[in-house]
């Protein structure tokens, strides 16, 4: 019987979605109104929210906003926000069908949809009521793996941009390594944005794994990192300026530098070979990145920074003008800072 429920509903799916397919829908508050109602109504049948999927589902959405909206391109992604966001709320909201039913599970495909929006908008703090949302519902861990791999992509990203790295980290490693093997476009576009984090807390990507996803732009960026060569990551950062600004990541990137300033003193440090370490030689080390408009202020500033960050366990001695290092593990490895 329930075999025949569902091939009922599925059959129903070609004619919703020639009904629906016009995203117009979402201009009209009067069509869209009625159509949110009679989701609502219909409490005990899940097949409803098939309705919205289909709406959302299309792969022109944007191109198609645009062209039959009067308004500007993000003024009719806002609308369609709104209208998406009642559709959820009816989800979020359905207590009186059993669980299999349940509008519920519609949830998740339909944060997924906002989520696009927002970030395409530039509104990620009308992502937080989606998360809490989410992380509340009991299906949490059933939906399907496919909306499960696009959600924690988007959380991630969003905890990327909070400067929740190790969080962010645990989402998009969750997103990667459950994404379709085949769909090489898709861990490209989760690596853009894991590679920055990987980096941050100390884990810098192979030569192999940058080729095979054709993500050479990171290169000379992770060499320069590990190396603590600060000329370098200025020419990478500057070489590909365009490709990180367009994936939105290139002030996340610009937070290295630290990393590369931990790395360039932990050779001073190696070379000198004393826990005492005079402040002029970090001086001279940053002089020879050509870092040439600093003075011995700034480079206490510097060391100050990398303390209070746990990047470097000692203490600055104005008076002697040294920097004093512990004997054990001056330098902590990054995963156990971050």
């Amino acid at each position: 019987m329930k075999l025949q429920r569902v091939a009922l509903c599925f059959r129903a799916l070609p004619v919703m979605f020639a009904v629906t397919l016009d995203l117009r829908i979402f201009a009209n508050n009067v069509r869209c109104v009625s159509l949110i109602r009679y989701i609502d109504l219909r409490a005990d049948q899940y097949w409803n929210v098939c309705v919205c999927v289909c709406v959302c589902v299309c792969p022109q959405a944007e191109q198609q906003l645009q062209k039959k909206g009067k308004g500007q391109p993000s003024e009719m992604l806002e609308k369609a926000a709104e209208q998406l966001m009642s559709c959820f709320r009816v989800c979020a909201s359905d207590n009186r069908a059993g669980i299999e039913d349940s509008k519920k599970w519609g949830m998740m495909f339909l944060s997924n949809q906002l989520f696009k929006i927002y970030f395409k908008i530039n509104k990620l703090h009308l992502c937080k009521p989606l998360i809490r949302a989410i992380d509340s519902s009991n299906l949490k861990n059933d939906y399907s793996p496919a909306q499960k791999v696009t959600y924690k992509y988007y959380v991630g990203r969003k905890a990327m941009f909070d400067s929740d790295f190790k969080p962010a980290e645990e989402f998009l490693s969750y997103s990667f390594h459950h994404c379709h093997r085949s769909s090489q476009k898709n861990k490209r576009m989760i690596l853009i944005y894991l590679l920055p984090v990987k980096m941050l807390l100390g884990h810098m990507p192979t030569h192999q794994l940058l080729r095979k996803y054709d993500l050479m732009q990171f290169a000379d960026v992770t060499k320069a990192v590990s190396e603590g060569n600060l000329l370098l990551l200025n020419e990478a950062l500057s070489k590909h300026e365009t490709f990180f600004i367009r994936c939105g990541i290139f002030l996340i990137l610009e937070k290295l530098k630290i990393i590369t300033y931990r790395n360039l003193f932990k050779k001073v440090y190696l070379l000198l070979r004393t826990h005492q370490l005079p402040l002029d030689a970090f001086l001279v080390a940053l002089r020879m990145m050509q870092v040439d408009d600093v003075d011995i202020e700034e480079v206490q500033c510097l060391l100050a920074n990398l303390i209070y960050m746990g990047h470097i366990k000692g203490y600055i001695s104005h008076q002697h003008q040294k920097l004093v290092v512990s004997k054990q593990n001056p330098f902590p490895p990054l995963s156990s800072v971050s």
